[in-house]
């Protein structure tokens, strides 16, 4: 493979992944609704009910709707990483995959265009919705949105890559509910996203203090959060950049003929 093909490559899948969100527009809207209604509903009914004050890691009081943007824009990369690996289901079934897993490219880079094309529209709807967030008067730092670019590459790489591993074991479009339930709404709550986890330690629920210490998304939302405001959070890039590493190689083996899902062809009876 030369650079000149390896780009021809990426290029040419990340302009179908973009023509085809372009033909769906229902797509940004829904994914930009679900974070806006938690932003502007439960954010303002969670201060004013239970009076959140959030103190680490920054010192100084911060509304609570600013604390949960960090976790929103990780929302954002979570529900469009789980969407990417729903189309992949889909292209799987259609024979897409397939064509495309044939081209005189390895393998793994294949797979790792389109989890570029789609970790840049992850991005670019995470600006989308930090866009919204500035209309109503969101106090977050204007170089923040430079310093979380980083970030939310990162981000949107490793969840995507969750994406690209379930895509592997998700055989038919009708499991992706199931998915939703027991991996994205998981994922999500029992994390850092809507409160700190030093409020669960200090409310008792150890048990869940525990699972949110070890949920990848966790460090996800500490990623961005650091990011912007400038800081760097060493641990969750780590923790970030390992989980990428580990489910992309694990989706790699299953997207082998001789190991995973696509050796699986109809026989003629």
């Amino acid at each position: 493979m030369t650079p000149h093909h390896g780009l021809q490559a990426l290029l040419a899948v990340s302009n179908r992944e973009v023509v085809k969100f372009s033909q769906q527009r229902g797509r940004l809207f829904s994914a930009l609704v679900r974070p806006s209604l938690w932003l502007i509903v439960f954010a303002t009914g969670f201060q004013n009910v239970f009076g959140v004050s959030i103190i680490p890691p920054y010192e100084t009081y911060i509304e609570y709707e600013v604390y949960i943007v960090p976790g929103l824009l990780g929302m954002v990369l979570l529900f469009n990483g789980m969407q990417s690996s729903l189309a992949m289901v889909y292209d799987r079934e259609m024979g897409i995959m397939r064509l495309l897993l044939t081209a005189p490219l390895p393998r793994w880079y294949l797979l790792l265009c389109k989890l570029v094309a789609g970790t840049l529209l992850s991005v670019l709807q995470a600006y989308a919705f930090l866009i919204i967030c500035a209309l109503f008067d969101v106090d977050l730092p204007w170089d923040g949105w430079l310093y979380v670019l980083p970030a939310l590459l990162l981000c949107g790489l490793m969840l995507g890559a969750v994406g690209l591993l379930l895509s592997v074991y998700i055989r038919q479009l009708e499991n992706f509910a199931g998915t939703m339930n027991f991996v994205i709404f998981p994922m999500f709550f029992i994390s850092s996203a809507l409160y700190p986890l030093w409020k669960l330690q200090e409310a008792g629920a150890e048990v869940v203090y525990q699972l949110a210490r070890f949920n990848p998304f966790t460090h996800v939302v500490q990623l961005i959060r650091h990011a912007l405001y400038g800081q760097f959070d060493a641990t969750a890039f780590v923790v970030v950049l390992v989980t990428l590493a580990v489910c992309f190689g694990f989706a790699v083996l299953g997207y082998d003929p001789q190991r995973g899902q696509v050796r699986r062809v109809q026989r003629p009876a």
